[in-house]
């Protein structure tokens, strides 16, 4: 900046120049002083600067501060415009809801803007995240009036929220509609008919689909094949997924590093983990380096083939090359630990854990009381659980189903009984979940006066 001031003449696009740089450096303190420095010289920031600052800030999850900056852009007399209102929007939706949100949107237009397909595709993917679908169609149906068109991106938007219900009638229909309007189907739109397919079975379906694309002339990318990939390697068609993996590289669509974890996660399922570390070892030479998904499969697989050592070292590997762990490591670790009997190391990596910058979620919980009951320490559990609830992490089904079985297990018979009625009568447990207890603890003599009509009552 010094240099910029000494040497040439700066103005506000040279400014909002290193403001952008450092705030995609992650030195937001450093685009702060910027900013400071630019006003000390005169120099009054535009549109283009708060909105640079209301994005870094709304990316990073920080929508208080996104709010801070949009007032000082109003004290400076500065006109937001449409991409500040959407920015906004996008984060609001996120932290605050749709309904928080669609606040922002009628301030919007109070000032006087007019929202473009952006703003309106980011609320209706906030409504269908809500999974208030049938709002967001209403949205939609309304849009023309508004003087703004649907695009492919708005039936996407839809096409998934409703297919995700399962609801293939109706995407059908939805689909007609898009064709109708001549609105064409995309890459993003076939790949999500083809995720579909696949999550409900109709895997021949789907290859049928993706043939048909490519007819079209459409080119399918890796999102379009990595279902199909996950698909074979479920049914344990592993021969299938690597011939489709080696289909694609033919076809000229370069595999992404989801398609190799795919195989690689596959191939550990099926107890070929030494297979899976030499695709693991070749990522690098085809152009995809490993990412904290690579290394936490290698890890599980490792740990599972008891070889502790290489799979310790496969963190240790990551964290060298500068991929920071994320919730998915730290549960693996503290899985393995538990399921080893290293019940307080893991426990301690919990700790870790909140001293970081992940909060333990339920699955964390789980493993440690599922960890802490098998070797009979029924009352740390209990311990753990209130610390659990002390922290805001709300208790599951399974939280109490692991609970109850380590109390009946560890002896306390009596005890467990009490504890699945009570929670059976909250709706903690469920029916089903119920009963299979009360199948499970006769053979321990518990429960053998227990009916579950009697239960019920």
């Amino acid at each position: 900046m010094e240099i910029l001031e000494r040497y040439g003449k700066p103005d506000v696009f040279a400014y909002n120049a290193l403001i952008s740089g450092f705030c995609k450096a992650n030195q937001i303190e450093n685009a702060n002083k910027v900013l400071g420095r630019m006003k000390s010289r005169g120099f009054s920031p535009d549109v283009v600067t708060y909105n640079i600052m209301i994005g870094t800030f709304c990316s990073r999850g920080k929508l208080d501060l996104a709010l801070d900056v949009f007032e000082e852009l109003l004290k400076d007399d500065c006109k937001p415009t449409v991409i500040t209102y959407t920015i906004l929007i996008e984060a609001t939706i996120l932290e605050g809801g749709i309904d928080e949100a669609m606040k922002l949107l009628d301030e919007m237009l109070s000032r006087g803007l007019e929202p473009d397909t952006f703003t309106y595709n980011a609320i209706i993917r906030g409504m269908c995240k809500e999974r208030v679908v049938n709002r967001a169609f209403d949205l939609v149906k309304s849009l023309n009036s508004r003087g703004c068109k649907p695009d492919v991106i708005t039936y996407n938007i839809l096409l998934r929220a409703l297919l995700n219900q399962g609801k293939w009638n109706e995407g059908e229909k939805l689909m007609d509609e898009m064709i109708a309007g001549g609105c064409k189907p995309n890459v993003v739109t076939h790949s999500i008919l083809i995720g579909n397919l696949c999550r409900d079975g109709k895997i021949e379906e789907a290859v049928n689909l993706l043939k048909a694309m490519k007819e079209k002339g459409l080119r399918p990318d890796a999102y379009c094949y990595d279902p199909l990939i996950a698909a074979f390697c479920r049914e344990g068609k592993l021969d299938l997924a690597i011939k489709f993996l080696d289909y694609m590289i033919s076809d000229g669509c370069l595999p992404d590093i989801v398609n190799y974890n795919t195989i690689m996660a596959g191939l550990c399922k099926t107890g070929n983990a030494d297979h899976a570390f030499e695709v693991f070892e070749k990522l690098d030479e085809v152009g995809c380096p490993p990412n904290v998904s690579s290394y936490n499969t290698m890890f599980s697989a490792l740990w599972s083939s008891g070889d502790r050592y290489r799979a310790l070292g496969m963190i240790l590997e990551m964290l060298n090359q500068g991929i920071d762990a994320d919730e998915i490591t730290y549960n693996s670790l503290i899985s393995c630990l538990c399921r080893d009997g290293m019940v307080d190391e893991a426990i301690g990596l919990l700790i870790d854990m909140e001293k970081g910058r992940f909060l333990p979620n339920v699955v964390s919980y789980n493993i440690i009381l599922l960890g802490l009951c098998k070797v009979l320490r029924v009352s740390d559990a209990i311990e753990v659980l209130a610390v659990m609830v002390g922290k805001g992490c709300r208790p599951n089904e399974t939280t109490y189903t692991l609970l109850i079985e380590g109390i009946g297990f560890s002896g306390l018979r009596a005890e467990a009984m009490v504890l699945a009625n009570s929670l059976h009568s909250m709706n903690a447990i469920s029916e089903d979940s119920f009963k299979r207890l009360n199948k499970t603890f006769p053979l321990l003599g518990v429960y053998k006066d227990l009916s579950y009509s009697d239960a019920k009552e």
